[in-house]
């Protein structure tokens, strides 16, 4: 065998082989941490979790965000799921599509026995969104989620409907004014998505209170709603959040781009 054979092999071995094998072993742990927590909370375990993921082989990063393949993936989970086993769903979103998000948001809230959404660091729009048709939120103290405001074009709905406000109609656009039509219809069916999914757990008013904040643009869309935020809202939840799930997010590393910008010792 050439040395140039032996090399191209080596490089092959490094290249594909051997992230394979990582991925194998990776998601192997993954498996038994998830079992471990089944048998510790005795629930059914699903995971939506999106990081930033390597791009085959040449490197380029990615980012995941909610998409109907996931939503696919988890109807036929909580469908599997029996009538009586309580379900607990780790989040890690940026949010993503909202028919994928809210897809997901009936199946738990359509499921008869407990489902709880447990949030490590952030579940923002569509997550949020999912967590609020969760019968219990469990996060982290400093976890946050976000509004649920519609994005049109990249643009908040709510902001695009302003312009009619503070603009004659003679003076704005066809574009602005169909986004802006656009813009009304995706708010009424957002608010209404909301009030549907709320209706079992807060009074009239409660809801009224929280489609105001979270779906008519009073904050930015990536507004960090705390603890301190939801308890204004009185949105329950609690901060109780299993050890397990921060080990099972250790199974998740963001992809490394040279030298780690964050270094601790652990004790």
């Amino acid at each position: 065998m050439s040395w140039s054979l032996i090399i191209l092999v080596l490089i092959l071995l490094f290249f594909v082989i051997i992230p394979l094998i990582k991925n194998k072993i990776i998601r192997h742990k993954r498996i038994k941490k998830m079992k471990s927590i089944e048998e510790q909370r005795d629930s059914r375990v699903i995971t939506l979790i999106h990081r930033q993921e390597i791009l085959g082989l040449i490197g380029m990063p990615f980012t995941r965000f909610i998409n109907i393949e996931d939503s696919e993936e988890i109807l036929r989970a909580v469908r599997e799921t029996d009538s009586d086993k309580p379900i607990d769903l780790i989040l890690h979103t940026p949010g993503g599509l909202v028919l994928a998000a809210e897809q997901i948001a009936r199946a738990i809230d359509r499921h008869p026995a407990p489902v709880k959404v447990l949030i490590p660091h952030y579940a923002m729009s569509g997550g949020t969104l999912i967590a609020l048709a969760a019968d219990n939120i469990i996060m982290d103290q400093n976890a946050v989620l976000g509004p649920v405001d519609p994005q049109i074009s990249g643009y908040p709905a709510a902001s695009i409907k302003n312009v009619l406000d503070r603009k004659d109609i003679n003076e704005v656009d066809d574009d602005t004014l169909i986004k802006a039509d656009i813009a009304e219809k995706a708010v009424i069916q957002l608010e209404n998505f909301l009030e549907g999914i709320l209706a079992d757990d807060f009074e009239p008013g409660e809801i009224e209170k929280i489609t105001k904040n979270l779906s008519r643009g009073k904050f930015t869309h990536d507004f960090a709603l705390t603890c301190d935020v939801l308890q204004e809202l009185n949105i329950d939840h609690h901060t109780d959040l299993p050890d397990g799930i921060y080990e099972l997010m250790k199974l998740y590393p963001q992809p490394g781009q040279g030298y780690p910008s964050v270094n601790y010792l652990s004790y």
